[in-house]
Order: C-alpha cells, then structure tokens, then sequence
C-alpha cells in the first residue's frame, strides 16, 4: 500500500502545473494516505464503508477516497482512529464525471439495485456513447483529480424526447472485495474553500 500511495503521489494529476514564463515547475497538489477496509455494506440503499485511520492520521471529512480500481466514495465522519466514508453505492452521492474520450460531463450517481452499477446522467443527445466507452472523474470538484477511472459503459439509449439521457455504467471497483482504499488529501483545498467564501 505504501509503494502504491508512493508511486500515485508521482502521477502528473498529483501536481499543479505553475507557469512561470521561462519553466514549468511542478506543484504538489494532492497526497495519499493509506487505509484498509474494516467494514462495508453493499446491499443497502446507503452504503458506508469504515476504515482504520481517522484525524490523527491527517484525514477529515470531504475527502475522496479511490481503490487502485477507481473511485470509491467521500469522507463523512471522522474520529481519532477511524472514518466513515459515504460509499459510491450510497443513493444520495453524486460524483462529476466526464467522458474520457470527449470530455464531456454529467455526473454519476447510483440507483440502488446492483452493486455492480450506476448511472451516468444528465448526458446532452448531440453526444455519441458507445458501449466501453470509460468513466472518469472530472476534476470540476476538490475531492478528486481529473481522469480516476469511474467505469465503463454497458448500455446507452438516446431519448429524443429529452434534452439529456443516461447511460449504465458498469463500476471499475468490486465493492464485493474492497480491502485496501487511498484517501486524497487535496493540499489547496482550504485556500479554494476560503477564496470561494469570499
């Protein structure tokens, strides 16, 4: 697990590009910290997942958390030894999403039957889904880097009497077998959350 947090924390959407006129220096922007899984649910419409590190370890609520498979949830609760992450599998957690190959956004939510699958909504008709085609985060939100594998496309269907239609997409993670998840830690979240208050 620390070789992993060691070896995504060198990934370039680890940093933010600085322009400096005469070089491009890389700033970090996002940390990792390990956790394993002590608890999980899959078969509820609100699923959490518990894990064995809290805020003594540096981890607070509204963090995203991903496997090495993809996205796995957000931060909701901390003690000093533990946290509860709202899963993916939760039927209130909405995750901004693009399409890898078009950049096209919508955002994936889950619908409460199986474990294996969400939903991509709010997808303009003009835009061509295939079956395969990958899920990403979209960086539009400070829990997640741009491009951690969300899913694939299983089935899509254009409704012409809508503006937008969904599509199933298959989850990258097996939240059957979740045993080791990361949490990112996004290092200018704080200046963001304090520049957008103003």
């Amino acid at each position: 697990v620390q070789e992993n947090i060691t070896l995504r924390e060198k990934l370039d959407e680890s940093f933010r590009m600085v322009d400096t006129n005469t070089f491009i220096q890389k700033d970090s922007l996002f940390k990792y910290i390990g956790a394993r899984v002590i608890r999980n649910t899959i078969n509820r419409q609100k699923n959490y997942i518990f894990i064995n590190k809290g805020s003594k370890h540096g981890i607070r609520p509204d963090m995203g958390v991903i496997a090495s498979e993809g996205v796995v949830g957000t931060v909701v609760e901390v003690s000093e030894n533990y946290s509860r992450i709202m899963s993916v599998l939760h039927n209130q957690n909405k995750i901004s999403a693009r399409i890898k190959k078009n950049r096209h956004l919508g955002n994936m939510e889950w619908d409460g039957t199986s474990y294996q699958f969400g939903t991509l909504t709010d997808i303009p008709n003009h835009v061509k889904l295939f079956i395969g085609d990958t899920i990403v985060t979209s960086g539009n939100s400070l829990l997640f880097p741009e491009g951690i594998i969300i899913g694939t496309v299983q089935n899509y269907q254009t409704n012409n009497q809508e503006k937008f239609s969904n599509a199933s997409v298959k989850y990258s993670v097996d939240f059957n077998s979740l045993y080791y998840v990361y949490i990112i830690v996004n290092m200018m979240q704080e200046e963001l959350n304090s520049f957008e208050e103003k």
